[in-house]
């Protein structure tokens, strides 16, 4: 599945912030890597979040249009949860938060998800999660799926943007000491400290 843009960001350490990080300024310009329906389906590719077969039959039997609508309603959800996460991150949610997640319960409660019995490696039995994917928007439910997981598993007291100049990603800081201050040091961080040098390296010679 080619595409025009470089490979999407991942560096979120988690699934559900890795989608608001799908539109990003890389260097100077802004990218959308679901700016319409076939970046959507590349970038859900790039994400581990839908099996290939899945992702080439929806493409296939997709009428015209269709999966651009379906990015769509990604681009909603995205701003609609990255608001909900710029306004809580740093503190801890609770059940008084219920309330704000409601459109993300609303597309939860379309899924068609159940479990089966399939063959496992050693040649035995396991249960496995699958999924009815009986159209385009269907493509959403992982999506809404790790958004909940997000919200339900991570502390969002861990919760941080980016502190690197004109940045909008957000990461979970994992790190012992909560240090964590950019989305990583081949983007920012190496911008920074080179600002940094250039700043001391004025001041030195001013003196």
């Amino acid at each position: 599945m080619g595409h025009a843009y470089p490979p999407a960001i991942f560096v979120a350490d988690s699934p559900g912030l890795d989608f608001l990080n799908s539109v990003a300024t890389p260097v100077d310009s802004v990218v959308d890597w679901i700016g319409g329906g076939d970046g959507l389906v590349d970038w859900l590719s790039q994400a581990n979040l839908v099996p290939e077969t899945v992702l080439a039959e929806i493409k296939a039997g997709a009428m015209p249009g269709e999966l651009d609508k379906v990015a769509d309603q990604a681009r909603s959800l995205r701003e609609w949860f990255r608001g909900f996460v710029r306004e809580h991150k740093g503190t801890a949610l609770s059940e008084k938060h219920l309330k704000e997640l409601e459109p993300l319960n609303r597309l939860l409660q379309r899924d068609e998800a159940f479990t089966e019995i399939v063959a496992a490696e050693d040649g035995g039995i396991k249960t496995k999660m699958s999924r009815r994917w009986r159209s385009p928007e269907s493509l959403l439910l992982p999506v809404g799926q790790s958004l909940a997981k997000f919200v339900c598993e991570e502390d969002f007291s861990d919760v941080k943007a980016c502190e690197g100049h004109a940045c909008t990603l957000m990461f979970v800081d994992r790190t012992r000491r909560k240090s964590r201050r950019w989305c990583s040091m081949a983007l920012c961080g190496n911008r920074a400290k080179q600002a940094a040098h250039r700043t001391r390296s004025k001041n030195t010679g001013l003196r």
